[in-house]
């Protein structure tokens, strides 16, 4: 039974995208079912294959796998010579803790600059907030490419999860027109060129939406 990965719209879902990216950075077959948010039956939809109702999902052999955290934490154990958390015991636990402050924080960011793949327009104003969440982003950003630039344009130098987790963000940061800091513009633009980001985005382009 192949892999099979449960998503929302392309547009919008950042959180699919990220499971979506994961298992790109594996090489692993898979399928993929796309059921479109906020419709009538989009909760029932879902409820079918997901036990929280949301998605992403990704459905193995076994049994489900939901939050893409947890998709990604189970795509790094079941190929592990695809090295989705970088090499070296420090750059891991540093790419899992900007996964884990991805995973749980940036709410101001999320609720004023939601993912819009086909958005190209600046807001009026970014509140107080999310342009802290923004300058925090960039702090983190900055680090990584410090200390391992030298590896590659990637966080850790080559794709990893961190990547995975931030390309939604990169997208953010792009369709809302906000001004960057050199070393935080050219992490946008290697997510951009990225090809795994790069057929999700075009996807999302053609996509149909409500």
């Amino acid at each position: 039974m192949p892999l099979t990965l449960i998503i929302g719209d392309k547009t919008y879902s950042s959180w699919s995208l990220r499971a979506a990216l994961a298992l790109e950075l594996a090489e692993a077959p898979y399928s993929e079912l796309l059921i479109p948010l906020d419709r009538p039956d989009t909760h029932a939809r879902i409820l079918a294959h997901s036990p929280t109702g949301k998605v992403p999902l990704l459905q193995t052999e076994e049994g489900p796998v939901w939050d893409s955290l947890a998709i990604g934490e189970y795509l790094a154990e079941r190929f592990p010579e695809a090295h989705l958390w970088p090499r070296g015991e420090y750059a891991r636990a540093l790419a899992r803790s900007l996964c884990a402050e991805m995973h749980s924080g940036f709410a101001a960011l999320r609720t004023h600059l939601p993912m819009d793949l086909k958005r190209d327009q600046a807001l009026a104003q970014v509140p107080a907030d999310a342009q802290a969440d923004i300058r925090r982003i960039c702090a983190l950003w900055t680090d990584c490419r410090e200390r391992f630039g030298q590896d590659g344009p990637f966080l850790f130098g080559h794709p990893s999860l961190a990547d995975a987790f931030f390309a939604p963000v990169a997208a953010r940061l792009r369709s809302y027109r906000i001004e960057l800091p050199q070393v935080a513009a050219a992490y946008v633009e290697t997510v951009y060129r990225w090809p795994a980001f790069q057929r999700w985005f075009q996807a999302a382009q053609t996509e149909r939406l409500r």
